[in-house]
């Protein structure tokens, strides 16, 4: 992945020196258990701890004399550790070394990922809870529907990415297993217990059972797992992108000192945060489909996974670690404009309310069908010509038979339908909060 979207605490983990640290470290206690069942001398294991080195320059080198990568870094390390190197690798298969590194950097990567969504939940929560009460529209295929909070909006996404939070446990969990099995996994020439040593050492489970490589199914639901999460993320950033719309301009990104829209308009402040965010959720869930393709290797193993994992093992955890930073800073710092909320949720003459209406012609005794008729007549009405639905109601004879103008009052009450957030937030945080800064109604009259 391209350093301007990398951050280098993920960028590391598939630095060549961490991967050769790993493959060390495998090879090492693999010696460490082999000496324990008498395989090889303890001093012979110690001395690779003790000498074992390499140099990335060398180790390249000698690759582009071999063409194989694994026994470049053995090479490598024996010039290192000397005599002793010959009881390095004793029954292993490359396989072995390469899936088993790969699943520990799939590990240290889902915990910096992990650590990226606590941030964003974090997020989430304290700016639902700061607009719990903040009312606003909602809209379904973009039209104005009934009112809701800006605080339920953010909640909503809070429990979406609870429940990545969740899945990408269990994706890490799944993919953490550690195969050291030997040629086509029979455990040939290598004990078992050497594979459940360094299983334990690496903080692995041990593959219950490999072929010459760790199944990749396991592979294919940790990369879709994360197309799910840059799948959120890029719903996360549409709601953004849809509100900071001039003509919405509800919420907008946070705009610093001395940034720029654009180089030929200097009035511009683009949601480049979000755009950027929705470009890299497509780049990631694009890495799910050759994941998934991986699964279906010829027999007991062949090496078409292993370029694409090459690629996609990198790019989809930096992309997305990236994207979920970008994703929690740009909630942290999200100017939310109250004011113009309501202004958009008031723009319509009332037409928001149309449902309550419905739903009291009904309990006065209008047929479901007669009642829509009304009420649709009169909203219509107030939509193409402007004025009031509750002016237009209370002048409607056939409503007023079966409504008195106190009651057609009522049903226009913002408050309605904010009567059980606390109780959704119960759900989605287990506890309701405080309704601290929740405005009185005579102040909203007054707006």
């Amino acid at each position: 992945m391209i350093p301007r979207y990398s951050r280098p605490e993920m960028t590391a983990i598939w630095e060549p020196e961490n991967r050769f640290r790993i493959w060390f470290e495998i090879e090492a206690h693999a010696c460490d258990a082999q000496a324990e069942l008498g395989v090889i001398p303890r001093s012979a294991a110690r001395e690779v701890w003790k000498k074992g080195k390499w140099e990335i320059a060398r180790i390249d080198a000698i690759e582009r004399e071999t063409k194989h990568d694994v026994i470049a870094f053995l090479t490598n390390l024996a010039e290192h550790v000397g005599p002793a190197a010959r009881f390095v690798h004793q029954g292993m298969t490359s396989s072995d070394v390469l899936d088993t590194t790969l699943a520990v950097q799939l590990v240290q990567a889902s915990d910096l990922l992990l650590a990226a969504i606590d941030r964003l939940l974090a997020a989430l929560k304290a700016r639902a809870f700061e607009h719990k009460l903040t009312p606003t529209i909602g809209r379904s295929h973009g039209i104005h529907a009934e009112p809701v909070t800006f605080g339920l909006k953010l909640a909503g996404f809070h429990a979406e990415f609870a429940r990545n939070r969740a899945r990408l446990v269990e994706a890490r969990r799944e993919v953490a297993t550690c195969a050291i099995s030997g040629a086509v996994g029979t455990f040939a020439n290598i004990d078992p217990f050497v594979e459940s040593y360094v299983a334990g050492k690496l903080g692995l489970a041990v593959e219950p059972i490999s072929t010459q490589v760790i199944p990749r199914d396991r592979h294919a639901m940790f990369f879709a797992t994360l197309g799910v999460v840059a799948s959120s993320l890029e719903r996360l950033a549409i709601e953004v992108r849809h509100l900071q719309r001039s003509e919405v301009r509800e919420a907008e990104e946070y705009f610093s000192p001395g940034q720029k829209g654009s180089s030929a308009m200097p009035h511009k402040r683009n949601p480049v945060l979000s755009e950027n965010i929705t470009g890299i959720a497509r780049l990631v869930r694009g890495m799910a489909v050759p994941a998934m393709e991986n699964v279906a290797l010829w027999h007991e193993r062949d090496i078409s996974h292993s370029s694409v994992e090459r690629v996609i093992g990198p790019d989809a955890t930096i992309a997305l670690d990236f994207a979920l930073h970008r994703a929690a800073g740009m909630i942290e710092k999200l100017v939310v404009y109250p004011e113009m909320m309501r202004r958009n949720l008031d723009a319509f003459g009332g037409l928001v309310h149309s449902q309550r209406v419905l739903l009291a012609l009904t309990q006065g005794g209008v047929s479901r069908e007669d009642a829509y008729r009304i009420v649709q007549t009169n909203a219509m009405a107030t939509w193409r010509e402007g004025g009031s639905l509750k002016d237009r109601l209370l002048a409607d004879a056939t409503v007023r038979a079966h409504l008195a103008a106190k009651e057609i009052e009522a049903l226009f009450d913002l408050d309605y339908h904010f009567k059980h957030v606390d109780r959704i937030f119960e759900r989605v945080f287990g506890t309701a909060g405080s309704r601290k800064g929740r405005p009185a109604k005579s102040k909203r009259a007054r707006r």
